[in-house]
């Protein structure tokens, strides 16, 4: 039973050595892609404001569309970086919730085992006992028997 037990523990730690593992790549991940994020927001920030209308000048209609238009892929990058942020962050909480679980299970099994163990220790000690009230017994019968005196 305890090697059992054993191979569960061996099975349930490397389960959650597995997930943590996964979490802490996908953290990685989503780490890259909020940066990813933050710089792309930065640069449409800074390509916004030198459009070619800031400094008070006019631009030729070309240009305005060309800015308009780059402005506009900004965005779409953007929300697909944010889609894909979402999605990321999201895979983190459940790779948590499932760490979660496998460490709980690792702490459910050793647990078990310590359970299991002083169980044993106990009867152990019980029968460890039991053998020293057993030879107690004998060597008092013994003394009792050589101290009876002959009878022919």
């Amino acid at each position: 039973m305890t090697t059992a037990l054993h191979t569960l523990l061996e099975h349930a730690v490397r389960q959650r050595d597995e997930a943590l593992a996964a979490l802490l790549h996908a953290e990685q991940a989503a780490h890259r892609l909020r940066l990813q994020a933050e710089q792309l927001h930065t640069y449409r920030g800074e390509y916004h404001e030198r459009g070619p209308t800031r400094a008070g000048s006019t631009a030729p209609v070309e240009l305005l569309h060309c800015h308009r238009n780059f402005m506009q892929r900004l965005d779409q990058a953007l929300g697909q970086q944010n889609g894909q942020l979402q999605t990321a962050e999201a895979r983190v909480l459940q790779l948590r919730g499932t760490l979660l679980a496998h460490e709980t299970r690792v702490a459910s099994v050793r647990k078990l085992l310590e359970r299991r163990a002083q169980e044993q220790r106990l009867v152990a000690a019980r029968l460890e006992q039991r053998r020293s009230d057993d030879a107690a017994v004998q060597r008092h019968r013994r003394r009792h028997a050589d101290a009876l005196p002959a009878t022919h």
